[in-house]
């Protein structure tokens, strides 16, 4: 069973940078996309950014340029860089990861920006 953890979700400062980490386990083989999510009370989820295991990355419009994704495959861990944080960025984010057409999330990290 694949199982997904997140780390790094905290409160920080507008202007400031956090990364979060996710570690995959429960697969022998490679995933097909790695990547975030994230949701505020009475909206739906979204997409943030992710990676396909051929390179392909893909970014909501409101983070390009200040956030990054990126995978390490040797330990099957996606993470998310996240600079100049905006407090529209508060959020719970949820890794995500897709094997074989089957979705799966992770437990979600919440990320607080104060202005």
């Amino acid at each position: 069973q694949v199982q997904l953890v997140e780390s790094g979700g905290r409160l920080v400062q507008a202007g400031g940078s956090l990364r979060l980490s996710c570690a995959a386990s429960g697969s022998n083989f490679a995933f097909d996309a790695m990547g975030w999510y994230r949701q505020v009370p009475g909206k739906e989820r979204e997409l943030v950014a992710i990676r396909t295991y051929g390179g392909i990355t893909t970014y909501q419009d409101s983070v390009k340029g200040r956030f990054t994704v990126f995978r390490d495959d040797t330990r099957d861990a996606v993470y998310l860089q996240m600079n100049d944080l905006k407090p529209e960025d508060t959020a719970v984010y949820y890794c995500y990861t897709q094997l074989r057409k089957q979705d799966y999330w992770g437990q979600g990290t919440p990320v607080t920006v104060s202005s």
